[in-house]
């Protein structure tokens, strides 16, 4: 198979890339916004904007993948509600002419999403519950959805939620800045109302492996198999690296005062990812004990 990945120089994207290069004898075409590649597999690599519509055509016209992988997004849900167009742009726009350019080549897409399409009032959810965005961010991600089951291009859509774990020159994630600050003693306030799955992502770029690899199509909820507050996971962090548990205090989101309302009961289900692609997620405790492995610590 010939894959075409799209924000390959994402912690997803990265892990997406190293996992299919590992795993399997197939093709691989990354793509990302940057220059080059922060990988080094020898894979091919196109510098690709995927708000670009006639670039898109032409980049995956040029390839004819069997299946892209869309891993590009706008994420960061705070500045989702200040930059809505660009939040829009990127998340609703950019599927849309992914899915022009599947239809014309007829490839799959394998498409990633997020439990923010959810209102967080009675997580954890399945894949049937009803979306209920609360943020724009949700919307954005919500919309991209729709526009993939009603385009009659096949395609899979993988929520997870709460992804952490290391990569090349990568953003910060939850679990890495909380490392981060209390290796630095600094003191630090986590919600402790905020429920739901930390997800190792690891474990996300094996369930999209398969997904490709069983020709899945429909959704997907790929996600650790424990549901814990943001404060449990932070506590459980002190446990695993050995650091100062006074150092993290209990707050509540509404104190945080951010620009995005998030959903609090939250979570995700993952029996069918559990039975139809035979995948076996960590939980919470053995995900930190892999990351702290992958730092060297």
């Amino acid at each position: 198979m010939k894959i075409f990945i799209t924000g390959a120089n994402g912690l997803l994207g990265q892990a997406v890339t190293s996992i299919f290069t590992r795993e399997t004898g197939w093709e691989l075409i990354c793509s990302s916004v940057e220059d080059k590649s922060f990988l080094d597999y020898g894979n091919k690599y196109e510098k690709l904007d995927i708000t670009d519509k006639e670039e898109v055509k032409r980049v995956i016209n040029l390839h004819r993948p069997d299946v892209i992988v869309n891993c590009a997004a706008f994420t960061n849900v705070d500045a989702c509600e200040t930059e809505r167009e660009l939040c829009w742009k990127l998340n609703v726009d950019g599927v849309k002419n992914l899915i022009i350019a599947a239809r014309k080549e007829d490839c799959r897409i394998i498409h990633i999403s997020t439990d923010y399409v959810f209102d967080g009032k009675n997580g954890p959810y399945t894949e049937e519950d009803t979306p209920n965005p609360i943020s724009f961010y949700g919307r954005s991600k919500l919309a991209a959805e729709n526009a993939l089951t009603t385009s009659e291009v096949n395609h899979a859509i993988v929520r997870t939620m709460v992804l952490f774990g290391i990569g090349i020159n990568i953003k910060p994630n939850f679990a890495l800045w909380i490392i981060d600050k209390l290796k630095a003693a600094d003191n630090i306030n986590i919600v402790d109302d905020q429920i739901g799955n930390a997800t190792m992502v690891d474990d996300l770029a094996w369930g999209i492996l398969k997904v490709v690899e069983k020709k899945q199509t429909g959704i997907f909820n790929i996600a650790g198999s424990d549901i814990l507050s943001r404060y449990d996971f932070a506590l459980k962090i002190c446990d695993v690296f050995g650091f100062n548990k006074a150092l993290v205090h209990r707050i509540k989101t509404k104190d945080l005062n951010q620009p995005a309302p998030r959903p609090l009961n939250s979570g995700l289900v993952i029996l069918k990812a559990a039975s139809q692609l035979g995948i076996s997620p960590m939980d919470s405790l053995e995900s930190i004990r892999l990351l702290k492995t992958q730092l060297g610590n």
